[in-house]
């Protein structure tokens, strides 16, 4: 049994299946995508009378629209035609936007982009998905067993490419019931890429622990070698689903999390 201080652990395919992300998640938030564009052009008149809420869906268009003037693909859609020049240039008809948006948001969405912007649209998506009780997250059998355990003798932390808020739905309404009370913190792609050994410097610093005291649980060989180079300990999970490991690189295999 470890004696680690926190428990991090990524989500799709370690305490997920993959197939609950690609076969629900992601397809549920591209067919409600139209319906948020809508809502978010509309917020526009609150902006300027400055009723706009702290987690405005227009945020992730102004998000997604930077991302798109940075975009560096050049077979990338473009929100906003370089030709043209507008004073408030999201600040446009729905009519022409949500196409021009849509678009790129499934162009991103097709190549499993790790796009903020995107993960924080789709995590407002799957809220309302969540709440209207349309959704209900599928978590491997071990995982409610393990995390009970490990939030008696440490701490349990998540860091996934999916916004926090999505981490945050996804254990309150799991198929297990709501594991949130067990879990510390949760960490997405605004603390870093999951491949680079700064982003793990950077939790454990959040997190006040000394990396040796860090379990990291991933089915990524990449993210663990970036763990174990901030200096925390790792376990390559092993779920069905998952892609074949050929080279482990060294990282200790597990095929649940009880033994852990």
């Amino acid at each position: 049994m470890s004696g680690a201080k926190l428990y991090l652990l990524d989500v799709e395919g370690t305490v997920a299946p993959i197939t609950f992300v690609t076969e629900t998640l992601f397809p549920y938030a591209r067919k409600h995508c139209d319906e948020f564009l809508r809502g978010a052009v509309e917020e526009i008149a609150n902006l300027f009378e400055g009723k706009l809420p702290e987690d405005s869906a227009l945020m992730d268009l102004f998000a997604l629209k930077s991302e798109n003037e940075a975009e560096t693909d050049a077979d990338a859609p473009r929100i906003m035609p370089p030709e043209v020049s507008h004073p408030q240039p999201i600040s446009m008809s729905p009519g022409y936007a949500i196409p021009r948006i849509l678009k790129y948001v499934f162009w991103l969405m097709d190549r499993d982009r790790k796009s903020t912007a995107l993960k924080s649209m789709q995590g407002k998506i799957w809220r309302a998905g969540y709440e209207r009780g349309e959704l209900t997250s599928v978590l491997f059998e071990d995982v409610p067993e393990a995390f009970a355990r490990w939030s008696r003798q440490g701490r349990i932390a998540i860091y996934s490419s999916g916004s926090v808020e999505a981490q945050k739905l996804f254990f309150r309404y799991s198929d297990h019931g709501d594991l949130t009370p067990l879990i510390s913190g949760y960490f997405d792609t605004r603390t870093g890429p999951k491949q680079s050994i700064d982003s793990y410097r950077a939790i454990v610093t959040e997190m006040k622990v000394a990396p040796p005291d860090v379990l990291f649980f991933s089915d990524v060989v990449k993210e663990l070698d970036a763990a174990r180079e901030a200096g925390c300990e790792t376990r390559l999970v092993k779920r069905p689903g998952n892609a074949p490991v050929e080279d482990t690189r060294g990282h200790f295999v597990v095929e649940s999390l009880r033994a852990s």
